[in-house]
């Protein structure tokens, strides 16, 4: 028989809340790590793959430990990127739906300071934080963490960098005896560093099922390129998965923007995200991209955390990750709640040695992928170039006079002739004038 969230402690109001969200089953890490946040005292590592329930873990059990008599801040969530914090906002405040007396919010970066600032003087007990705006909060003296009972970091591994420097500056406005929760879905050795530096040595740290979850339900493909046919082949297998919801991964935001502007010019339904953008802006991509409005998602690593969409089918790493937990969180997109899921990553001859370290690490097994052949590849560009034409609109602005007179050239042919004609001419021109889509003209030699 399966176990209940009531079987592991958790209120009936927060089991109510649950079942109206049809969450009914816990995941491993929550069924592994709610007792223990419930029961003891105990600073605590939980470490699961993305995608398994995590913030549930954390979530459920210290919204059951809030005093909401008391009107102080008592739970601080740090997270690596907006898009997680506000995801983790919206859950926490799902899960609570029941206990009204208590009150959240978010201090994210990329949108005004002001209104956080005031948001803070009313009474608040959760605060989903941002470090960067955080610190900014603690030197504008706005924000009051004398009381905090929980610190929570949240994707720890995602966010080494920012947490740098500016751990020390917010672990001295929290007091001695705060109880520390670090989730992750890696255990790089800086993480560790982290633990040795901030958290108790009578910790406990429980893992769930690490070393399968998240690779059994995802079939992980590469595919060999050259760098000039490598979009062409990209634009390939996107066209076969045509209606179907993917992310594709690159390393920079310059190279986000160029594949992005590509896929636009041949009229695939996409968008892209990076940090550089602003706060509405990728609130409203992101907002398409749940709604189903664009079915293709071109994002750098950072930026894409906190993206917490079902039926992703796909991911792509159009660039080989630095790093094997990069992959992990990449290809942790798919997958989502038990589904299948398929990642492919685009590599030059040169980066598939790279790739025994990734299966020996994370151990899973990469699979060839059956690469297009020049014919398919011309057919599918055939195919997106009439898909322009199709989605072009018509220029209400030209002569009535120059319309007349192309009317009149194509005026005897039927349907079927005009389109072959096109199809010629298309084929015609790109015989004489070859060039790939990244904007690398082929030159022909001179005699």
């Amino acid at each position: 028989m399966s176990t209940s969230f009531s079987s592991l402690g958790i209120s009936a109001s927060l089991v109510q809340s649950l079942s109206e969200l049809k969450i009914a089953v816990p995941t491993e890490i929550q069924e592994k790590a709610i007792p223990i946040l419930l029961n003891q005292s105990d600073d605590f590592v939980g470490l699961a793959k993305t995608g398994t329930g995590k913030t549930a873990a954390f979530g459920l059990p210290l919204l059951q430990l809030i005093d909401t008599k008391d009107s102080s801040i008592q739970l601080l969530i740090l997270v690596p990127t907006r898009e997680l914090g506000h995801q983790i906002l919206s859950n926490l405040e799902s899960f609570s739906k029941y206990i009204p007396e208590i009150s959240i919010t978010a201090c994210c970066g990329g949108i005004p300071i002001k209104p956080q600032m005031e948001r803070l003087t009313k009474p608040t007990q959760i605060v989903v934080a941002t470090p960067g705006r955080l610190i900014d909060l603690i030197q504008r003296k706005a924000i009051n963490l004398k009381q905090t009972k929980y610190l929570v970091l949240d994707e720890a591994d995602e966010m080494l960098s920012v947490l740098k420097d500016g751990l020390d500056e917010i672990v001295a406005e929290l007091p001695k005896s705060r109880r520390t929760l670090l989730f992750s879905a890696t255990m790089p050795g800086p993480i560790k560093q982290l633990i040795q530096n901030y958290m108790s040595k009578h910790l406990i740290q429980v893992s769930a099922d690490m070393e399968t979850i998240g690779n059994q339900s995802i079939d992980h493909q590469f595919v060999v390129v050259n760098p000039i046919e490598k979009l062409d082949v990209l634009m390939h297998f996107l066209s076969s998965k045509e209606g179907e919801r993917g992310i594709i991964f690159c390393k920079t935001k310059a190279a986000v923007n160029k594949l992005a502007k590509n896929l636009a010019i041949n009229r695939y339904s996409s968008g892209a995200i990076h940090g550089s953008l602003t706060q509405p802006i990728r609130d409203r991509i992101m907002g398409q991209f749940r709604e189903g409005h664009i079915n293709i998602l071109v994002a750098t690593d950072l930026a894409a955390r906190g993206i917490d969409v079902k039926e992703i089918s796909y991911v792509v790493n159009y660039h080989l990750p630095d790093v094997y937990e990069t992959y992990v969180h990449r290809s942790g997109r798919t997958a989502r709640a038990g589904s299948n899921g398929f990642s492919l990553t685009v590599l030059q001859e040169e980066e598939t040695a790279a790739l025994a370290g990734f299966e020996k690490e994370l151990g899973i097994k990469f699979i060839p992928f059956k690469k297009p052949d020049s014919t398919s590849i011309e057919e599918n560009n055939t195919v997106l170039w009439a898909k322009q034409i199709f989605k072009t609109k018509p220029n209400h602005e030209l002569d009535s006079n120059l319309k007349d007179k192309i009317k009149t050239v194509f005026h005897h042919l039927t349907k079927d002739e005009l389109i072959d004609k096109m199809l010629a001419n298309y084929i015609l021109q790109n015989k004489s004038e070859p060039t790939n889509k990244e904007n690398i003209k082929v030159l022909k030699p001179k005699r």
